[in-house]
């Protein structure tokens, strides 16, 4: 499964890292992670990852594969 992660604000380089996992995009205020996901522990790791680094998410969705 893909997912799309659309974060408020642009997420600086270092902030990035903090998703290795994950490719990100700087577009419209927001930043946008995506990435494959093996299973919904992962999601749910990805959530909490942004929630301990004070993010707030805009949106999440499945992408086509």
């Amino acid at each position: 499964m893909r997912y799309e992660i659309r974060v408020d604000g642009h997420l600086s380089e270092t902030l990035a890292e903090a998703f290795p996992e994950l490719g990100h995009v700087v577009m419209a205020g927001q930043t946008v992670l995506f990435g494959p996901v093996v299973d919904e522990a992962q999601l749910y790791g990805l959530l909490a990852r942004c929630q301990s680094l004070g993010l707030r998410v805009v949106e999440m969705r499945q992408l086509p594969e």
